[in-house]
């Protein structure tokens, strides 16, 4: 079982991207949020995996966080939820609001994501709702930094991150703010002031 893999961005298509870890090229279906929020191949990236193994292929899917992950693993512990409607469900809601849909009874809002009907959302909510803690989500939900910022952290470099994180603190959607920093091509003697100088630029 591979548990994570951490490795350069080479590749990047519509549902998947390819990490090169050490020379091996490993295709793994990620979240459309995180897909969207990639600004490009070449950066560091440390994703956390679940290997589906069927008879005619071995399919890895990627998260950014062990949160991810864990939500993942419970909607696909769901009877009649497979790996790729899980997959889907995390790219419409994320896990934070996923897990205000289930235990708020919003189901109208998991039937959204395509490919998941009234009585699967349904289902999901019902199976669901005893192993989440309101308390708990509402912890998370303050404590999760937005995905730009996780995707800046992933990439291991803190004045990406802070730079993100002022953008949107200033206002601008985490994926708008990361592809303005990334614009910048920061390196490590450049300071987050500077940095934000020059992506501030890049949104006007």
């Amino acid at each position: 079982m591979i548990a994570f893999l951490r490795g350069t961005v080479e590749d990047i298509t519509e549902s998947s991207l390819v990490l090169d870890v050490h020379g091996v090229g490993y295709e793994v279906l990620v979240p459309g949020q995180l897909l969207s929020s990639i600004g490009g191949t070449g950066q560091e990236m440390k994703l956390y995996t679940y290997m589906q193994v069927r008879e005619d292929a071995v399919v890895l899917f990627g998260f950014l966080t062990k949160d991810d992950l864990s939500m993942f693993k419970m909607l696909i512990g769901v009877n009649g939820v497979g790996p790729k409607a899980g997959l889907a469900i995390l790219s419409a809601l994320g896990a934070d609001d996923l897990r205000f849909a289930v235990l708020s009874d919003d189901a109208k809002k998991i039937a959204k994501t395509p490919g998941i009907g009234a009585k699967t959302a349904q289902k999901i909510i019902l199976e669901l709702k005893d192993k989440l803690d309101l308390q708990d989500a509402f912890e998370k939900k303050l404590a999760a930094p937005t995905v730009g910022a996780e995707v800046a952290a992933a990439a291991g470099n803190s004045v990406v991150q802070d730079a993100v994180e002022a953008l949107v603190a200033l206002g601008y959607g985490s994926t708008e703010s990361l592809k303005a920093v990334r614009s910048v091509n920061p390196d490590e003697h450049m300071d987050v002031e500077t940095v934000l100088k020059a992506a501030l630029k890049h949104l006007f």
